[in-house]
């Protein structure tokens, strides 16, 4: 898994298989490996590119503030690195998906289908981006562990239960992070730009994908989201939260296989 440069900073990126590439950005504040099971699911029938977004993962760290736009031409600037010419398919999870919208408004022409995952196209709240402007003080001071209060909302009540695996998994991706990372990410997050208007335009095939039980961006929520672009697939995945991909991978695997083999 090599580390590529862009535009100075130091990008961790696994890239793996051969055939039709597929971007996954990961969500907030883990890293590349939430999507394990998606990379060797893919990989044996297409080109899999998973980075760590800067601040994240084994990416170098930019502190101050990372925009949805920053990390947006990261991925434009690491698809030309990696001597990708063709369309990709982008996958992103809640800040992934957060970036992908910025990603499709800027760089149309290197997208083939787009496939979101628990995420949101609206800005947040004022009251949502001053929380996210507060925790991203208290990480500067106290360190990572203050992002754990998010793991109970991150998962079904049925995977934490059943599945406890899952939830030591994302607490060891949280508290690996460095805290001028997720204060970075948070801050970009907190002042990124309403999406909405802009899903009517979107002119290429786009899944979107949800778990039943997701607090945090709800199926009616999605749903929403699904009837306002054109073209689209929704799937809601059952016994699973916000990280369906990592809760039940087999049911989210499979909603992907069949959108790309109608491509």
């Amino acid at each position: 898994m090599p580390m590529v440069t862009i535009d100075g900073i130091g990008i961790h990126v696994s890239d793996h298989g051969h055939g039709h590439p597929i971007l996954f950005v990961h969500g907030f504040p883990l890293n590349h490996t939430m999507w394990n099971t998606q990379i060797t699911a893919f990989s044996s029938t297409h080109r899999v590119i998973a980075p760590d977004l800067r601040g994240f993962g084994r990416s170098e760290v930019t502190p101050g503030t990372v925009s949805m736009d920053r990390f947006a031409d990261d991925l434009h600037a690491l698809l030309d690195t990696l001597n990708i010419s063709e369309p990709v398919t982008m996958c992103g999870l809640s800040m992934g998906g957060y970036i992908a919208w910025r990603f499709i408004e800027k760089y149309p022409q290197r997208l083939r289908s787009l496939i979101l995952l628990d995420t949101r196209a609206a800005a947040d709240t004022p009251k949502n981006a001053q929380n996210r402007l507060t925790l991203a003080e208290r990480i500067l001071k106290e360190g990572p562990e203050p992002a754990k209060d998010m793991l109970p909302n991150l998962v079904s009540p049925r995977t934490a239960q059943n599945r406890p695996e899952v939830l030591e998994e994302l607490q060891e991706m949280i508290l690996s992070t460095s805290p001028d990372g997720i204060a970075a990410a948070l801050r970009g997050m907190a002042e990124r730009p309403d999406s909405t208007d802009l899903l009517a335009e979107i002119g290429i095939p786009v899944l979107l994908v949800v778990g039943t039980d997701d607090r945090l961006t709800p199926p009616e929520e999605m749903r929403q989201l699904a009837e306002l672009i054109p073209a689209t697939d929704f799937v809601e995945i059952p016994e699973a939260g916000h990280m369906a991909p990592m809760e039940n991978p087999t049911a989210v695997n499979a909603a992907i296989e069949r959108f790309l083999n109608r491509q």
